[in-house]
């Protein structure tokens, strides 16, 4: 590359550019194409400003397996020439073949295709011969799909992966017996990517799901391939990364000290972002798994262009491997991927600037708006304002409800108005029914589930919430989680499982009981009295109106209390209802809202600094106690992310998609949704038994996140077609409809593929198909082998290959395994010519009944040797046949 060369122009309207290190621009038809000898330069640029993955750029340069140290070195220039041109609110990366971060796969859908080569010629010889070629592709991966060229034979199969037979005009994708229905889905649609971007939709495509059902398929790749042997390798090991292999996160601090450069550790996780000084630059290391660079914004420009190599020199010190991915990036411009190694983050360090944030609550909410916005309703976690109704269970359903279905009957339900309020307790290990009058009194040693239910754009929708007191037994847990699987039955699995923990329940969860949420210490004793028992209690009411609120019983000591709070104290004759100084207006007059609906005793307002003797008697005594102003709402910038769920020897896999959309959810899928105060597990409708594990993959998740997420951040269960706004809101676009026309993997392998007869004529027509590899037991020709050499060079001249056709085939399968028909010049021109198809000897492709006369009856017949009858266009041949009876 010449360091004085211009840098390429840059469209700030296209999403994506990508180069090679001569700074030549790819055509878009060849993006997610790259060869193994080659170095390449990739830029996005993003376009949404509604997109829900930031605002920055990526730069990245990409490094060949067989790539050179000098392409190496001249795209680690290229990169920075750019990131100087392109500002400091560019991601830089260093991606290494076969080991590439989620963000650059996310750039190619439906996947990466590795190519051998890399010089000018290959180049050329790739653009000029999308019809006269020949190769084999092994397809690997789940979300992020890549299909590496391999040398053409048997010996490169394996049983747990896909493969891709890749003659031009047709493609055969050979499906390994241990490869899942998911994996041979999203293989297929790599295969019709390239039919359709490559070969402009005119090749034919063959699947090979069962060799002994598809042997007419099979017969070509033998042909091909050579004979197919009995046993192929065992499925590739897993090398994925687990998540508890992420857990592990480490600062260090880099700075030069006279010649000498320091890397000197500062902190383990869970990481603060105050550990990060704008003068200085620092290293992350993420388990060896990934290392990062963070240029603060006055950090000098010498550190900056030392990122890379200092990463690369940090890599080697620990023995990680040199594929190991780095990513660089600068103040203000940090990636949510970085963003989330730490236990908080905000864009703007001093969160005094933020006041007055997070109080969007506080206004009236609009459910139609939330409704037909989807991604305010995500961003307020609010599916509706709580103005719904809790439905009851099967048991004491009226005779107006069916099982799995609300029906509205004309007397007893409007559209506008749900079914009767309804929670249940769980005691014995069984749901009770608690009295309406008690609804929102809830206990710390039990556990209830709430069934809310209410209308969005004409169809009754339904959450249930399972909450979990932080006193519950492992067997009432155990049973709260099979009395909501059962209901969920009932409701044919049309119900959205929310898991809350006491304290720490998402806004629509206390929208539903309008402020008067109180959760007391103990056990409730008797179903449904609702009231603790007599005794002197402190409860603190948190919160500023009837979608905020919630009241929680605390030790009634003094040093409970807390200047920036109210409080309700409650003996046995008298509630104080006492306000801390640095409380305000709002939370004042929702205590005296709450109280009302609490405590029937004669109540007593007691302002800080001003309480009877009784108030201190009933507490105790005087005590210290935290008197503090309110403290700054946390501000979070943090992005939502996700991830494929997976299990690896009984540990979570987590594969995370990129520019997320709609179009990812795949039915055989579980997804993770992680919005950081709400986790949310997508469960497709063909996951299957993986179901089961999805609420443990969910705890683990937060259970092994680098920052230390509390294990009480609730976990929400969505079901396909019945995702509600909280969920949706968080997607770019939302198609209601889309999952009406949900096909099989079968419907997708027949909608793809063409007529069987239009494959049969294609593979007949493959003129132009180079064997590469023959073997002993290949039942071709030896005059046809003989006549191919003597034409190798010459693609016009190639002997077309019996490799298929219409009609009737007899397969028989020889002692070896191979597939295989009747061989070539084996039989006399009388049971051949003017014969119907019904009377041809078994095994004989009615449509090429002259490639079977031996090269002499061939030659007298036809006046032209076999090799000299190929040659003509196939117009001619047809006429040729016709006329001499073998058509």
């Amino acid at each position: 590359m010449n360091p004085n060369q211009d840098l390429p122009a840059i469209n700030q309207r296209r999403a994506l550019h990508i180069w090679t290190i001569e700074m030549l621009p790819l055509p878009e038809k060849a993006y997610g194409n790259f060869f193994e000898e080659h170095c390449y330069i990739i830029l996005h640029v993003p376009q949404s400003p509604k997109a829900t993955w930031g605002r920055s750029s990526h730069l990245h340069y990409w490094i060949g397996k067989e790539a050179s140290p000098e392409a190496q070195g001249a795209a680690v220039e290229l990169v920075q020439r750019l990131q100087e041109s392109l500002g400091d609110q560019t991601v830089q990366h260093r991606e290494v073949q076969g080991h590439e971060s989620d963000c650059f796969h996310g750039y190619f859908r439906p996947g990466v295709i590795y190519r051998k080569g890399g010089r000018a010629s290959d180049l050329r010889r790739a653009e000029a011969s999308v019809y006269n070629l020949q190769r084999l592709l092994h397809i690997r991966g789940r979300k992020h799909v890549t299909a590496t060229e391999v040398a053409l034979s048997w010996t490169s199969f394996n049983k747990g992966d896909i493969f891709l037979l890749d003659l031009g005009k047709v493609l055969i994708q050979w499906n390994g017996s241990k490869t899942s229905i998911s994996e041979k889905s999203r293989g297929l649609t790599l295969t019709c990517r390239i039919r359709d971007r490559e070969r402009g939709g005119r090749a034919q495509i063959g699947v090979v799901d069962d060799e002994r059902e598809d042997a007419e398929l099979m017969h070509t790749m033998e042909a091909v391939l050579g004979c197919r042997g009995r046993n192929l390798h065992a499925p590739l090991p897993d090398n994925r990364v687990s998540q508890r292999q992420k857990t592990n996160v480490r600062l260090y601090r880099v700075y030069e000290k006279g010649k000498d450069l320091v890397i000197q550790e500062l902190a383990t996780g869970p990481l603060t972002q105050d550990l990060l000084e704008e003068e200085d630059c620092y290293l992350l290391d993420q388990g060896g798994f990934k290392v990062y660079i963070w240029q603060g914004r006055k950090s000098c420009s010498q550190d900056r262009k030392a990122a890379f190599s200092r990463a690369m020199g940090f890599i080697q010190a620990k023995g990680y491997p040199n594929y190991t991915n780095v990513e660089v990036v600068n103040e203000g411009a940090e990636s949510a991927v970085f963003q989330q190694l730490f236990r908080t983050w905000s864009r703007e360090p001093d969160p005094r600037k933020h006041r007055g944030m997070g109080q969007s609550l506080q206004v009236k909410l609009d459910v139609g708006k939330l409704h037909s916005q989807p991604e305010l309703a995500a961003r307020l976690r609010m599916e509706d304002d709580g103005s719904g109704k809790v439905e009851c269970s099967q048991r004491e359903l009226p005779d107006w409800v069916q099982v799995g279905r609300v029906v509205q009957a004309e007397n007893h339900l409007s559209p506008l108005e749900p079914p009767a309020p309804q929670v249940w307790c769980i005691q014995d290990l069984r749901r009770q029914p608690v009295d309406p009058k008690h609804h929102g009194h809830l206990y710390s040693a039990n556990g209830y589930l709430v069934l809310y239910t209410y209308h969005k754009l004409g169809r009754v929708q339904s959450i249930l919430y399972l909450w979990q007191g932080h006193q519950m037994t492992k067997d009432e847990t155990k049973a709260l989680n099979c009395n909501a699987e059962e209901l969920d039955v009932m409701y044919q699995g049309a119900l959205a499982l929310v898991h809350v923990t006491m304290g720490r329940e998402p806004p629509h969860f206390l929208a539903i009981f309008q402020g008067q949420l109180v959760v007391f210490q103990g056990n409730n004793g008797d179903r449904g009295t609702g009231q603790p028992a007599s005794g002197t209690r402190l409860l603190h009411v948190q919160g500023t109106d009837a979608h905020n609120t919630r009241t929680m019983e605390v030790p009634a000591r003094a040093s409970s209390l807390n200047s920036s709070g109210t409080f309700f104290l409650v003996t046995a004759d008298i509630c104080y209802v006492w306000f801390g100084k640095g409380c305000n207006g709002d939370q004042r007059e929702m205590a005296r809202k709450v109280v009302t609906a609490l405590s029937e005793n004669n109540k007593e307002t007691v302002l800080e600094g001003q309480e009877p003797p009784h108030f201190w008697e009933a507490l105790g005594g005087r005590a210290p106690y935290p008197s503090n102003n309110r403290l700054p709402e946390e501000v979070s910038s943090i992005q939502p992310r996700l991830f494929e769920c997976s299990s690896h020897k009984g540990c979570l896999v987590l594969t995370e998609v990129m520019f997320f959309g709609q179009e990812d959810l795949d039915k055989y899928d579980i997804m993770l949704l992680d919005t950081w105060k709400e986790i949310f597990l997508w469960l497709g409708e063909g996951a299957g038994e993986r179901k089961e594990e999805a609420l443990s993959w969910g705890c683990e998740y937060l259970k092994t996140h680098p920052a230390a997420r509390s294990p009480a951040t609730p976990i929400v269960l969505v079901k396909q077609s019945h995702e509600p706004a909280v969920f949706t809101g968080w997607f770019v676009t939302w198609d209601p409809y889309k999952w009406t026309n949900n096909q099989s993997y079968k419907e997708v392998v027949e909608g793809s593929l063409g007529p069987r007869s239009a494959i049969s004529e294609m593979i007949v027509e493959v003129n132009n198909v180079k064997l590469s590899h023959w073997r002993r037991n290949s039942r071709v020709d030896p005059s046809a082998l003989t006549s191919r050499r003597g034409s190798q060079d010459s693609p016009e001249n190639e002997l077309e290959l019996g490799l298929g056709g219409g009609g009737r085939r007899d397969t028989v399968t020889n002692d070896s395994g191979c597939i295989s028909s009747v061989a070539s010049g084996s039989l006399p021109r009388e049971q051949l010519m003017h014969q119907a198809v019904e009377d041809l000897p078994q095994g004989v492709d009615p449509t090429r009944k002259e490639f079977y006369l031996s090269d002499a009856d061939f030659q007298e017949i036809f006046g032209k040797s076999k090799e000299e009858f190929y040659s003509l266009a196939k117009w001619k041949q047809q006429q040729e046949k016709k006329k001499l009876g073998f058509f």
